[in-house]
Formats: structure tokens, sequence, C-alpha cells
């Protein structure tokens, strides 16, 4: 697999994840995190909170993407380190990375910006 059929076949994957994370109103399917006690905290608009929702709930559905390709999925095990998500080709170890974000969408629901990083010194010799 190289990376343009890689991307193809991802892009058509994700078509279908809407559906894991949200109602078919566009209601979330998570409410909120709740504690031993079973208080609710409802879920903030920030998006890491909101990132790491979309990944929890999509981890499984990369793990069955990586299989139906023959890919090894790996996970980041290292907060704000790129990618998320290494696939790597279990024929060539070609490997690639998907990294999770989200936005918001303004009033006349149009997505708006979307932080990328500074790529200056944060993510450069980390360590």
């Amino acid at each position: 697999m190289n990376k343009d059929e890689f991307l193809e076949a991802l892009q058509k994957e994700v078509l279908e994840y809407n559906n894991i994370i949200a109602t078919d109103k566009g209601d979330w399917i998570v409410k909120g995190f709740i504690d031993i006690s079973r208080k609710i905290y409802t879920i903030s608009v920030d998006t890491k909170v909101v990132s790491k929702v979309i990944e929890l709930l999509l981890i499984p559905e990369f793990e069955k993407f990586a299989q139906k390709y023959d890919l090894t999925l790996e996970n980041q095990t290292k907060q704000n380190f790129y990618p998320d998500l290494t696939f790597i080709s279990n024929k060539s170890g070609e490997k690639f990375a998907v990294d999770i974000k989200s936005t918001v969408k303004d009033t006349n629901n149009k997505i708006k910006g979307m932080t990328l990083g500074t790529f200056q010194g944060y993510f450069r010799n980390r360590g």
C-alpha cells in the first residue's frame, strides 16, 4: 500500500465515523464524564477534550481499518507528541502518520481555523 492508496482508503473509511460519535440529529453520544460517586461532569468545548473523546471512540474503528488493510496500528504513548496514530504496512514497512484534530463551526456552519502547531521549538528535540 502506498501513500495515495492509504489516503484514499482512510478517507473512504472515515465517512462512516460520524455515526460512531453522534446521533442522526448530530448530538454527541458522549455527554460527560462520570466519577466513582456517579456524579456527571459535562464535556467542555475545549478542543483537547473533544479530540481525546473522538480518539477514544474511534480507536476501535482505526484498529478494524488496520486489520482490513494488513496494517499495524501504533498509538502515541506520550501527550502532545506527533502523530496520534501510526499505521505501518505489514508488507512494505511503510509508515503513515494520522493526527486527530478538531475544530468548531461558525454560525454559517463553516469550519473555523484549526491550530496545527507552531513548528518552532515545541515539537523538536523532545527526548
